[in-house]
């Protein structure tokens, strides 16, 4: 058994699915003081925590075996990292999941900081005045706005203003520019640029290229007037320099949901009267909560069985050498090689790679992912990103890897071949928009599937009936179906992945075996 602990509260979706596996022994201490929470950590394997527990010091001196973090959420502020990273803990989050609450929040202060929606409605409904006079705003056509930052949360805020007509601006040093041109943005190398934009909103992480990236100097070349918006990070505007630029007005309108230290219930931003601010409601919507416990329960589970560690900050990879639109890649690799080895138990005898497209070019950290996932299953706690290589040279386990620079199917395509001394098995997968990573052949089948969770591998004659007896059999032992996708190929035969809700026992394995038209059965967890 493995044991997940969930320091801070999340969705009860999240809960659920840990609490709905045979092998997670999931303990939710929410609501324990942090003093008492620390007492509990000797055992763990995976923790989950939120912005309210600090792993610091205190914390890491309070682990045991600990394998893992999963931060329920983008923010890491509240992690020591460099101390995980020294005692061999990965630290991951979840940096999705409230992407489109963090998108709709934007838009919400933008719209705000036009309108005065807020203020307009303080005076009418608070104070009983009817003076439309007081409220003329601007319009958001024709207007220009810059966009610091176009990862998943920008690049989306600018499609939505592309809806308003407005002209788009984005700066980011780290995009190809063609994900901006091909929405029809207009994308810049310079800075500059985005200061004599009539709005500026910010989207990028907080590091130390873009902590106070505005301040007093880049706020004297903006044009007057100018509206800013930051529901990224706090520190990212410099907030002396902000409350100045207010108070004078060369700020018309600011709209903030982040704050250098928060709970910010006496900065002094709060008493101007052309801010509006949130407390920190960038992901505060019913869907991403929900998304967000799911997505973090699901890398807690990767993460307890070994199989993956999904969105990993301090994995041994060089950040210069491995762009964000490639990890995602190493993730799937490293998931084809735990598909494989549970697929095709045995001594590894040979790893074979077959990177085509733009992943090519990082065939060795892809070889180190592939290594990891293929020894999980049999090595655990032995194997690691470090010693990967090391250890399959020493087992004389033949690895090779193949490339190709275009893809024939794919934009990016990876294949691993594993073969024991039993037989050889191929899966293929890659990773598609919004970072979907799907299987898409297994030993010549075309599939499309995720590769997580209870999956049955079926294999069969095709012939009639086979559907309906897999599921006769999955329902008198009470296993529900989750998702059934088939392949078949030209030898007319067919392979089924089962995805199911519960563990299959043995029983059931022999029955499925005892279909006429059985080929090969296999179980699989991811």
């Amino acid at each position: 058994m493995y044991k997940i602990i969930v320091c801070d509260h999340i969705h009860q979706k999240g809960l659920d699915l840990l609490a709905n596996q045979n092998d997670i022994d999931m303990q939710n201490l929410a609501d324990l003081p942090k003093d008492e929470l620390l007492k509990n950590l000797k055992d763990a394997d995976v923790v989950i925590t939120r912005s309210s527990t600090s792993v610091d010091e205190k914390f890491l001196s309070s682990i045991g075996k600990l394998k893992a973090i999963v931060r329920a959420g983008v923010g890491v502020d509240n992690i020591d990292i460099q101390n995980c990273s020294r005692k061999g803990i990965v630290v991951m989050n979840v940096p999705t999941a409230n992407t489109i609450a963090a998108v709709e929040l934007t838009i919400t202060h933008i719209l705000n900081a036009i309108r005065n929606f807020p203020s307009a409605d303080s005076q009418l409904r608070i104070q009983r005045k009817w003076k439309r006079e007081d409220w003329y705003g601007t319009e958001l056509k024709g207007k220009k706005i810059g966009i610091i930052g176009f990862g998943n949360i920008g690049s989306r805020v600018g499609s939505r203003l592309k809806a308003f007509e407005m002209e788009v601006l984005a700066y980011d040093p780290y995009i190809l520019p063609s994900k901006a041109t091909d929405m029809g943005v207009i994308y810049t190398k310079n800075f500059e640029d985005i200061l004599h934009c009539d709005i500026i909103t910010i989207h990028t992480p907080k590091n130390e290229e873009t902590k106070n990236i505005i301040t007093a100097t880049q706020i004297a070349k903006m044009k007057d007037g100018v509206i800013l918006i930051n529901c990224a990070r706090g520190g990212l505007y410099n907030e002396e320099d902000l409350c100045n630029a207010l108070k004078n007005k060369k700020i018309r309108w600011a709209g903030i949901d982040v704050f250098n230290k928060e709970p910010a219930i006496d900065n002094k931003l709060l008493d101007l009267d052309n801010i509006y601010v949130t407390p920190h409601i960038g992901a505060n919507t019913l869907e991403s909560q929900e998304k967000i416990a799911q997505e973090a329960a699901q890398s807690a589970l990767e993460a307890a069985r070994g199989a993956n560690y999904p969105n990993a900050l301090n994995l041994p990879i060089k950040e210069t050498e491995i762009p964000k639109n490639i990890r995602c890649y190493l993730e799937l690799t490293q998931k084809l090689g735990f598909f494989c080895a549970q697929s095709n138990k045995g001594a590894i005898t040979s790893i074979h790679i077959s990177a085509e497209g733009e992943i090519s070019k990082y065939s060795n950290s892809l070889i180190t992912f592939a290594l990891v996932g293929a020894f999980k299953s049999s090595l655990e706690e032995g194997i690691n990103y470090v010693n990967a290589q090391f250890l399959a040279k020493e087992r004389g386990v033949d690895v090779r890897v193949h490339t190709k620079e275009v893809s024939n199917s794919y934009k990016n395509l990876v294949t691993i071949t594993l073969t024991t001394a039993q037989e050889s098995l191929s899966a293929s997968g890659t990773v598609f928009d919004e970072n979907i990573i799907k299987l898409t052949n297994i030993n010549g089948f075309t599939v499309d599937i995720e590769p997580k969770g209870k999956m049955i591998l079926f294999k069969n004659t095709d012939v009639p009936g086979v559907i309906g007896s897999v599921g006769n059999i999955l329902a008198k032992h009470d296993i529900n179906i989750a998702d059934f996708r088939l392949g078949r190929n030209t030898n007319k035969e067919a392979l089924a992945i089962i995805l199911i809700d519960n563990q299959i026992p043995q029983q059931v394995i022999e029955e499925l075996k005892n279909i006429p038209a059985c080929l090969s059965i296999r179980s699989v967890t991811i």
